[in-house]
């Protein structure tokens, strides 16, 4: 982990002030079976394309939206690899822009490519397409067991 990713991402947080924040993270393979990441601009680590869950939003609504401006891609969501809310997999987060700090409460979903170009958000450096043997390093703490869990064909996670 870098310095910056390491200041960013905590696995116990003691301040009962933390609020909890629902995200999803969707997880798309192509057709070879190659993963794709997005080089996150905060930190300059690897993670799934996704974000928050705002008020009034589905997680459908969230996961093909975030989806869509992280990335250009239309998808189809297949079906549910998890929810993962343990602190021990860092998920305690100080953004770098605000100082706000969060837990993630994250569902992962699954889905397939429709139609689209990647294309680069404003929230990330690069996109790329990884071959399961091959991953990055460096991939955000909260990414690393849902990836692990989808190599390893898992479902219905409670994590």
């Amino acid at each position: 982990m870098n310095r910056k990713s390491s200041q960013m991402y905590a696995r116990s947080n003691t301040n009962p002030n933390t609020r909890v924040k629902a995200g999803v993270g969707v997880i798309i393979a192509d057709r070879e079976g190659r993963i794709l990441l997005e080089q996150r601009r905060d930190n300059g680590m690897w993670g799934l394309p996704g974000g928050g869950v705002e008020a009034g939003d589905s997680l459908l609504k969230a996961a093909l939206r975030e989806v869509k401006e992280e990335t250009g891609l239309a998808i189809r969501i297949t079906g549910l690899l998890g929810i993962y809310s343990d602190p021990a997999q860092g998920r305690i987060v100080t953004y770098p822009d605000n100082g706000d700090v969060v837990q993630l409460f994250d569902t992962v979903l699954v889905a397939e490519f429709i139609s689209g170009k990647l294309t680069l958000s404003n929230e990330s450096l690069r996109l790329s397409y990884f071959d399961p043997e091959a991953l990055p390093s460096d991939i955000v703490p909260p990414a690393v067991k849902p990836i692990q869990d989808y190599l390893e064909k898992k479902t219905d996670v409670i994590a």
